[in-house]
């Protein structure tokens, strides 16, 4: 069994409406050293055996259900899991 750890982000080029007004609300705040904020998403996965190569999978989940590679980039962890 494994657990999966998926880092969503937009790319560098594309415009963060969220990101943008959590950056002028720290601004407006007591943490105005903060200069930039980009938000993304977190998704945790969990995984049974497979006889499918773990990393190969999760590369095709992310491109085929969890992320817009057309304005998003994505990283991700592997661990294995103790089954329960």
């Amino acid at each position: 069994m494994y657990k999966v750890k998926v880092y969503v982000t937009l790319k560098e080029s594309v415009i963060d409406p969220a990101g943008a007004a959590a950056t002028k609300e720290f601004k407006n705040s007591d943490y105005p050293e903060v200069e930039q904020v980009r938000v993304g998403k977190y998704i945790e996965l969990t995984i049974g055996d497979t006889s499918k190569n773990v990393e190969e999978a999760v590369h095709d989940m992310c491109k085929n259900l969890l992320v817009n590679t057309e304005v998003e980039d994505y990283r991700f962890e592997i661990e294995e899991a103790a089954a329960k």
